[in-house]
């Protein structure tokens, strides 16, 4: 009785171990980029990157706060020799004894509020919230990154599968060719060479197909990892997201779309308006500064003098005339980052107007591949028909045939694959423009 409980128990562990190791997943586009924005490392460290850029404009207005420090002191003396002059001489002399001294304390309070400091912390604080915006539009620059990698690796998997289903297809071809074949060959009714030429093309199709799965398996890994899943997760895919989108834009449509909304060059152009402001900064520093500044101090010396009560207020004035001549440096490094920024903005500006044309291109040429692939499908179909016609009345060789046979396959496989491509390329495009995301956010 214990053992069959136990062999029960171990059953079902088994049981429950191999559903987890074959655990599968219908997944769909749409599902796919939610998952991969969620669990995206690169976009989690973007948001670290907006709160430090966040603090950093706090601290920034922190300035503006007043400054306050607390001091005091306990302080043991030794036996001093201490003297209290006086223009009092109608004594004669010292008279009295000199305060036995032997220990002092004092607290201070002191609190000073900044009101005019060259525009220094407002230009801070201004650039701060320019730089704040740069690393926002960055994370939103990231997340088309990681959507269009989405994509790829969502086409990829698709690819590899459909590999998988095709090469599986013309292998249960190719055998039952073969199984036909070694009829003939025991009749007598087929050369044996020809026997050989169909089983070296089933060899060929099966190693073909163990590529195929080893890439289908890594494709799918690929795709568990990017979107946070276990890694025994099977996915199936839906494929009803990665039809061809209609979009009759032009070339200089898709350009203007990209300088209207790509993430990159708004993020350039507000890391330039900071270092324009930086320059302001630093200018400030050849101006004076103002504080409004209040105490309190207190002290006590034992057998010798107490002060409290000691209440100041006042108005500060510092002035660092050392920045006249110290700071031109200063504003020279500013202003070589404003040109700095000036360039990058027009390179990025060239590298925008070159994705943008280079990824239309690429899709007008799959789309323009799609319609030959199509056609070269067909005709291979048809010279596999006819090619096979004639075989069965002795009219071409076997070699004829299984190359007949093998381009129906690679051209229903170019087919495919190019359809999946050219999915890719358009959704490549749209990230050049800086829509991606607003493509799949509807």
């Amino acid at each position: 009785m214990n053992k069959k409980w136990m062999g029960g128990a171990l059953l079902l562990l088994l049981t429950a171990f191999a559903s987890q190791a074959q655990e599968k997943k219908t997944l769909r586009l749409e599902e796919a980029v939610s998952l991969s924005l969620q669990s995206s490392k690169h976009l989690k460290i973007g948001q670290a990157k907006i709160d430090e850029a966040v603090a950093a404009q706090r601290e920034a207005k922190d300035r503006q706060l007043p400054d306050a420090s607390v001091a005091g002191s306990y302080l043991r003396l030794n036996s001093p020799n201490i003297s209290m002059k006086s223009n009092d001489t109608s004594g004669g002399g010292t008279g009295g004894s000199s305060p036995k001294v032997n220990q002092a304390m004092y607290g201070m309070f002191n609190l000073s509020l900044p009101i005019y400091s060259g525009g220094r912390i407002r230009y801070g604080i201004e650039s701060a919230g320019y730089l704040q915006k740069a690393v926002a539009l960055d994370a939103e620059a990231n997340k088309d990154e990681v959507i269009q990698n989405t994509i790829e690796a969502f086409a990829n998997l698709f690819k590899a599968k459909t590999a998988v289903r095709l090469m599986k297809e013309n292998l249960e071809q190719s055998k039952e060719r073969v199984r036909e074949f070694t009829n003939l060959e025991k009749n007598g009714l087929l050369a044996r060479n020809d026997l050989l030429k169909a089983e070296l093309q089933t060899s060929n199709i099966e190693l073909s197909l163990l590529d195929a799965e080893n890439n289908w398996q890594v494709a799918n890994l690929n795709m568990d990892l990017l979107l946070g899943l276990p890694t025994t997760t099977e996915l199936t895919l839906d494929t009803s997201g990665i039809n061809r989108r209609d979009d009759g834009r032009s070339l200089e449509e898709f350009l203007k779309t990209a300088i209207d909304n790509r993430k990159d060059a708004q993020a350039a152009g507000l890391r330039k308006d900071a270092a324009i402001t930086a320059v302001k900064s630093v200018k400030g520093e050849m101006l004076p500064s103002v504080k409004l500044t209040g105490g309190y101090v207190a002290l006590n010396v034992p057998n010798f003098l107490a002060v409290t009560n000691a209440v100041n207020i006042g108005v500060g004035v510092n002035y660092n005339i050392a920045s006249l001549w110290k700071t031109k440096a200063k504003i020279q490094q500013a202003e070589a980052r404003v040109k700095e920024w000036e360039l990058n903005n027009a390179i990025l500006a060239d590298n925008i107007t070159l994705q943008v044309n280079k990824n239309y291109l690429s899709l007008v040429s799959y789309r323009k591949k799609i319609e030959v692939y199509a056609k070269a499908m067909e005709q291979a179909k048809e010279n596999y028909r006819i090619t096979k016609n004639k075989y069965d009345n002795s009219l071409v060789t076997t070699s004829d045939l299984l190359e007949a046979d093998l381009a129906q396959l690679q051209s229903t496989l170019s087919y495919t694959l190019a359809r999946a491509d050219a999915f890719v390329a358009y959704s490549k495009l749209i990230q050049s423009t800086g829509t991606l995301q607003a493509a799949y956010s509807k």
